[in-house]
């Protein structure tokens, strides 16, 4: 059984950053991605990276200014925001699934299996 606890949202003036935290237990995935969808609009995967090679994946939209990264000794996978802005502002969710392509993590919403309650970012 896998659970994702994210954590580290807030409100930051526009220009300034956060760090998302996902605590992950349980081991049945081999990929995790940050989502996040704002009020009207569809969720978005905006980073996402393989656990087994630290392969990583970005939205062109926060490409340079976001950072996924992976801690394996906490069992935790962070979102650096850097430069944000108010397109940001959204609620973002951690994300696991599981790949049988090696370092291949899926695009959509809909191919991820586990996914946590949200943390919510407001850019102003």
């Amino acid at each position: 059984h896998v659970q994702l606890v994210e954590s580290g949202g807030g409100s930051v003036q526009a220009g300034g950053s956060l760090r998302l935290s996902c605590a992950a237990t349980g081991h049945r995935y081999n990929c995790v991605a940050w989502f996040r969808q704002a009020s009207g609009k569809e969720r978005e995967r905006v980073a996402a990276i393989s656990t087994g090679g630290g392969v990583t994946y970005y939205a062109d939209s926060v490409k340079f200014r976001f950072t996924i990264s992976q801690d394996n000794a906490k069992n935790t996978v962070d979102l650096q925001l850097n430069s944000l802005n108010s397109d940001d502002s959204a609620m973002y969710y951690c994300a696991a699934g599981t790949s049988g392509v090696r370092d291949h993590c899926g695009q959509s919403a809909a191919w991820y299996a586990y996914w946590g309650r949200g943390t919510q970012v407001t850019v102003s």
